[in-house]
């Protein structure tokens, strides 16, 4: 959930410092987009991918306070609950086989951290919404130790002044209150950042809003929340609502939620920022020691602390990054779209999926934002979140048109273009985009497979609802260490 701070109080004069702190780094960074150096020659590609800790029940398991040193490796590191960890997957380039060293390295360091897992009581779960978790995992004694959560938690609900609301129409119905925003903790997903210039990064980003309805309808993977079967990715509606820090009279007025979709294409990644900037305020209003202005007039990289901490505290579901690595800023679009797993190679084949899509309509004359409205685009997003693969969305040249269909028929092609643009082995591109295919042409994704195993238990073996969840899991688990794609799992 983004970098770290010290456990404190926020007085009215940390949040005007603040204030004036980041709209001073904001004006730093315009100015950088038309004078600095941007490392984009080289662009590089990143993954992260968050995690659910189970017990020997497939129940969540509360330690990651225990997991995480014994798997002792700095690639994994602390997320919101106590049942979560995450993994940081160094960027790589793509070039030749890079997309099959990402995934022989996360599929290494995976059964290593099982390994350390294992011997602390807990297995570790790739899946978007663990199907075992219940109400009673959210208290806030479930929240992991880094002062960072609590500091969020106690900071929504202030700005909020009560209670969370969880309300969710699907398949079944949700209607519940929250005392913590542990309910976000329940969505874990798969972050793919994709870096370049800073004229190719807002037509990576307008890419990537336009895609973001087939992504979602591709890889649904979390049709259950809190025992109620719902969207197919629900994961969309918990995470929008477990982090509003708007009552219902503010809701009313149109004040923007901090998870958002935005409201826009854009021509500079500077629209992004400066929509953070003018319309949010501070969740963690602390300000760094330096000076941005006179780093840059230095000639030095400011870090821009405040600008990217409240840039991590709004949660759109394509991110824009600033970044400084090895002392050289970059600019990268953070992907949020997706749920995690099912397994390792469902994950590499949606990164590639969306990394060939994306830099193919990046490249287009008249991409395909071009000819559809924003909101549109939105539409689509939240209609493949209720109905995943199975979903009827727009695209211009085309209309109305099953996901399915529109990817064999458009994207596929498409992706190829764009990974043979970024130099992919061919033999790798076709292997991972043969896995999208074989899952359009059977409709069968992470919560298709979920849903039909769980009915076939309820109906056949009359297996009440939570045992019914709880033994789909079990069977989850053994086929996710397959490395088998989901589109191939056997329902019994």
């Amino acid at each position: 959930m983004g970098q770290d701070v010290d456990s404190r109080a926020f007085t009215r004069e940390d949040r005007q410092r603040y204030r004036r702190k980041v709209r001073r780094c904001l004006d730093v960074f315009a100015q950088m987009l038309g004078e600095a150096t941007f490392d984009f020659d080289r662009p590089m590609a990143g993954l992260e991918i968050e995690l659910n800790l189970v017990d020997a029940d497939y129940q969540p398991a509360m330690r990651n306070s225990e997991v995480l040193p014994a798997i002792a490796n700095e690639d994994f590191q602390t997320e919101l609950g106590q049942f979560n960890v995450e993994i940081n997957v160094p960027p790589r380039l793509l070039l030749d086989r890079g997309l099959r060293s990402f995934e022989d390295d996360v599929r290494a360091s995976l059964n290593g951290a099982e390994d350390a897992a294992v011997g602390q009581g807990a297995h570790l779960v790739m899946i978007g919404i663990l199907p075992t978790l219940t109400s009673a995992h959210t208290g806030l004694d479930a929240i992991s130790p880094n002062p960072r959560y609590r500091l969020m938690n106690e900071q929504i609900f202030a700005q909020r002044g009560e209670d969370l609301h969880l309300r969710i129409e699907g398949a079944e119905r949700l209607d519940t209150f929250s005392e913590t925003i542990l309910p976000e903790a329940a969505c874990t997903s798969t972050q793919l950042h994709l870096q370049g210039s800073p004229e190719e990064v807002p037509r990576f980003w307008n890419a990537a809003q336009s895609v973001a309805g087939v992504q979602l309808g591709l890889g649904a993977n979390s049709p259950y929340f809190f025992g109620r079967e719902l969207w197919r990715e629900t994961r969309i509606a918990v995470f929008e609502q477990a982090t509003d820090t708007r009552p219902e009279e503010l809701k009313a007025q149109g004040v923007r939620p901090r998870v958002w979709f935005g409201e826009r294409w854009i021509t500079s990644i500077f629209d992004l920022f400066e929509e953070n900037v003018r319309y949010f305020p501070a969740l963690l209003p602390v300000v760094d020691e330096q000076d941005p202005v006179t780093t840059f007039e230095q000639g030095n990289v400011p870090s821009l602390a405040e600008l990217r901490l409240h840039n991590g505290t709004i949660w759109r579901w394509n991110r824009p990054v600033y970044d400084v690595v090895a002392g050289r800023p970059h600019l990268r679009v953070e992907n949020r779209v997706l749920p995690a797993g099912p397994t390792v190679v469902d994950t590499l084949a949606n990164a590639a999926f969306y990394t060939g899509v994306v830099r193919a309509l990046a490249d287009q004359q008249r991409p395909a934002w071009t000819q559809m409205s924003f909101h549109t685009a939105e539409e689509n997003f939240h209609t493949a979140a209720r109905h995943g693969i199975n979903s009827v969305i727009y695209w211009p040249g085309i209309g109305e048109v099953p996901v399915a269909e529109l990817v064999l028929r458009r994207l596929l092609p498409l992706a190829a273009e764009g990974l043979d643009t970024a130099g992919v082995d061919p033999v790798e591109r076709d292997r991972l985009l043969g896995v999208i295919e074989q899952r359009c042409l059977r409709a069968r994704n992470g919560a298709e497979w979920q849903v039909d195993v769980v009915s076939a238990l309820e109906e056949r073996h009359h297996m009440p609802r939570y045992e019914a969840l709880r033994d789909m899991l079990r069977r989850y688990v053994e086929y996710m260490h397959s490395n088998e794609p989901v589109h191939a799992w056997p329902e019994d």
